[in-house]
């Protein structure tokens, strides 16, 4: 019984030091000091320690940052993964300006990132990751303007891009409930409930949402551009598994 305890009290001890070494490594990449000062500015408001938290991201994994913008999550990703790990840049060419913003991180020395390009609503990976990662961007792929995009294809397509077990982190500006993506092109915010529908409809299982991007005040019919709510909209932060 002593032995079984103690056998115990190891395992705990254990998960315990796994847990605080993990915490240590995504706050080490929260104060890395080759992040850009424009982009630290933003973490009061877009708390990367909770939402790289909520993610899983663990050392050695794999993860796809889709559509990057500039690389905010890329260089954190990349500490937190290390070097045993990978992060795929998965760039539009059809946004011009954000190509060379994500390549300064691959010249900043964060030496596990690789930059593609693609067009609009397409991607590729050379073998599957443990992430998939698109944060403020699910809502463009419905706007006709930038490219018609099926998104049942595109669904599809990162189901099998991803490991068995896989996860798919999906955050984005949220859109009045019901709406659907009737207000997508206007305001570049989508309805949550669409998005869950679109992804499980892919083979996903849901696996999770986190408040802590939520803002009760936001009128949620305004454009993210509008200076009476810019930088403060209503997110939600949704994560799905691949079965397996």
């Amino acid at each position: 019984m002593i032995a079984r305890i103690f056998a115990l009290l190891l395992v705990v001890s254990s998960l315990v030091a796994s847990t605080h070494c993990w915490a240590n490594s995504i706050q080490a990449a929260i104060r890395d000091s080759r992040r850009p000062a424009d982009q630290t500015a933003q973490d009061v408001l877009r708390k990367p320690e909770q939402t790289l938290a909520f993610a899983g991201i663990k050392s050695g994994q794999q993860v796809a940052d889709f559509l990057p913008g500039g690389g905010y999550f890329t260089r954190l990703l990349s500490d937190v993964v290390g070097p045993a790990g990978r992060v795929f840049m998965l760039e539009t060419t059809r946004w011009k300006p954000d190509v060379p913003l994500d390549q300064k991180v691959i010249d900043q020395g964060y030496k596990n990132v690789s930059l593609e390009g693609s067009p609009f609503g397409q991607f590729h990976l050379i073998a599957p990751v443990d992430v998939f990662w698109i944060s403020r961007n699910y809502h463009d792929l419905l706007i006709a303007e930038y490219g018609k995009v099926d998104m049942a294809s595109f669904n599809r397509h990162v189901f099998a891009s991803l490991k068995p077990g896989g996860v798919y982190i999906v955050l984005d500006h949220s859109a009045p409930d019901g709406s659907g993506s009737s207000l997508t092109t206007a305001t570049h915010r989508i309805d949550e409930a669409l998005v869950k529908s679109q992804i499980e409809a892919a083979g996903f299982t849901f696996d999770g949402e986190s408040a802590i991007l939520r803002n009760p005040n936001d009128n949620r019919r305004l454009s993210i551009f509008d200076k009476k709510i810019q930088g403060h909209t209503d997110q939600f932060l949704l994560k799905f598994r691949k079965p397996g």
